[in-house]
């Protein structure tokens, strides 16, 4: 049985990539296990608070252990997860799973974040958590994949295809396609979140900047490109 978890920061094509993943004939698919344990423990006022608390295991300790580390009744089980809802856990149910990172040019992740939240802060997209993140997983023997959404929509089947190598599974054509509107399997945070993926069939090409980059987030996204230009190196490229 193969466990990926997908380690995303906010705001970027990872619920499309959830989509992607449920098309495959061998693959279940969950949709950030970890986030009502990250809002009991932060007590961050997100959308549907209250709603995602009440519906969901907010013990991520027991999440690890019943659910990504449970078991599953087919092969490839995919794991959608933001990497700042990783906190105040143990590490070592890491080196049961694949781990997978997605990176989006932060520029576009904060603009795009702080139009649902508007404190935007380094803890709240986690940016910095993914590089050290990938930087443990490094002490570990391991070197995760990375995939930059920019790199995916410029040439998803080549992406896609090369990341499928990578983990160990065959790629599947179905994977370019899904049906509009939701999936069985999304959160119930997705009336807040997901609008665009619901309107979608596949993934679509990035939209043109149209507005100057908010002054207020400078020294943000200066920080921000420092670890996101470094895990870009390693990324899968389309070209």
């Amino acid at each position: 049985m193969k466990r990926i978890c997908l380690w995303s920061s906010p705001r970027n094509i990872s619920t499309a990539l959830m989509y992607s993943f449920a098309q495959r004939n061998d693959t279940i698919v969950f949709d950030e296990p970890l986030y009502g344990h990250y809002l009991r423990v932060t007590g961050y006022d997100h959308p549907g608070r209250n709603e995602i608390l009440e519906s969901m295991e907010t013990d991520g300790e027991k999440v690890i252990r019943e659910q990504i580390l449970g078991d599953h009744e087919k092969e490839v089980i995919f794991f959608k997860q933001m990497t700042h809802h990783y906190i105040e856990l143990s590490d070592e149910f890491l080196k049961d799973v694949i781990n997978v990172f997605l990176i989006r040019d932060p520029e576009e992740l904060i603009v795009s974040f702080s139009k649902v939240i508007p404190d935007v802060t380094m803890e709240r997209i986690g940016v910095k958590m993914q590089y050290d993140l990938y930087q443990k997983l490094k002490t570990f023997g391991r070197k995760p994949p990375v995939i930059d959404s920019g790199e995916i929509l410029k040439d998803p089947e080549k992406v896609l295809s090369q990341l499928c190598g990578m983990l160990g599974i065959p790629f599947q054509k179905e994977m370019l396609k899904w049906n509009a509107g939701p999936i069985p399997e999304d959160g119930i945070w997705a009336k807040y979140w997901y609008n665009n993926v619901h309107k979608s069939t596949g993934f679509s090409k990035p939209d043109k900047k149209d507005k100057a980059f908010p002054e207020e987030f400078r020294t943000l996204l200066d920080e921000c490109k420092i670890y996101y230009s470094q895990l870009k190196e390693f990324s899968i490229k389309a070209n």
